[in-house]
Formats: structure tokens, C-alpha cells, sequence
């Protein structure tokens, strides 16, 4: 999908479906998993994804292993593959406010960028950066991805909408 130089695209994707939340087996929840079928899933979400995508990109992941495994699973789709960053500011729990500022560096090159990440900080980023306030857009499936474009200013309220896709769309897309 060509579009024109000034333009930055970032795609907000959600991780896979994750074993559920248990103590006991993950003390530590950034430990959780993706199941076998969310993995399975995932994979056949990411190659229809990556038709969406341009040629290279770059590829951000939380560091929680739900994440970094979806982001892994985006790596494997692409070509070339790209390292896969860690950001804090995509951990669980995180606020979506940090995520512009850590953009406004990565976007300077105006590579399309892919982040991957959790729920409700990306619902909230994605509905920050389109209206400008913390309101959240949409509920974000599991693994699902929206577009933004940010034509100029990298900043709340300054995104434009390029598309949504379902882990279904996704999956008839590959």
C-alpha cells in the first residue's frame, strides 16, 4: 500500500490468545504464554497481516512472552525480518501517553512500524491518537490490528484511521 513520504503509519497489533491468567503455574504474569491454538492462530493471523504491511518494517513488542512471541510470529511472516525492539512503555499495565513519545523518535525515519501489545493500554493509545483524549476507540481482539497514519505531528488527536482487521480478516487475507 504505497503512501506518500511525510506519512507515518503505525500498526497497534494485540498479542495472540494467552493461556489464562493463573498464579500458580505464572507467578509472574509477563510469563504467561500463548496457548498451542492461540499460537497456531496467530501464525496463520500473521501471514494475512503481513499483506497489509509494506516491504520492511520495524517490529516493537512488549516484553511480556505473550507479546513477544506474537511479535516473533510477525518476524517469521515477513522478509525481510526485522530485530524485534522491546518497549517498556508496551508492557502490561503501561499507559498509552508514553507510547507518543517513544513514536516521535521511532517515526523520524518514517518506516512503518508494528507494535505489538496489550489491552486496555492499546485500546486507549489508538483512541488517543485519534481523538485526543484517553477515550478508547475500540476492544481489540485477540490477535486483531488497526492502522494509524499520522500525516505530520506524531501526537494526540493527530491520527487518521487506515484500517482495521479481525484474527478472521487477517486469517483470509494469508
Amino acid at each position: 500500500m504505497a503512501r506518500p513520504a511525510r506519512v507515518f503509519r503505525v500498526v497497534v497489533v494485540r498479542h495472540g490468545p494467552a493461556a489464562l491468567r493463573d498464579p500458580a503455574r505464572w507467578p509472574d504474569d509477563d510469563l504467561r504464554p500463548l496457548t498451542a491454538k492461540g499460537a497456531a492462530a496467530t501464525r496463520s493471523a500473521a501471514k494475512g497481516l503481513v499483506r497489509s504491511l509494506d516491504r520492511t518494517v520495524r517490529l516493537a513488542s512488549s516484553p511480556a512472552v505473550r507479546c513477544r512471541v506474537t511479535a516473533e510470529l510477525i518476524d517469521r511472516a515477513l522478509d525481510p525480518p526485522p530485530r524485534i525492539e522491546f518497549w517498556p512503555e508496551l508492557a502490561p499495565g503501561a499507559l498509552a501517553a508514553p507510547i507518543f513519545k517513544r513514536l516521535a523518535a521511532a517515526g523520524r525515519s518514517r518506516q512503518e512500524l508494528v507494535i505489538v501489545g496489550h489491552e486496555p493500554t492499546l485500546a486507549e493509545f489508538i483512541g488517543t491518537a485519534l481523538t485526543g483524549e484517553g477515550t478508547p476507540f475500540t476492544r481489540l481482539g485477540k490477535p486483531s490490528a488497526v492502522c494509524l497514519e499520522f500525516p505530520a505531528a506524531i501526537r494526540p488527536g493527530a491520527a487518521r484511521l487506515r484500517w482495521m482487521l479481525t484474527r478472521k480478516q487477517m486469517v483470509r487475507a494469508a
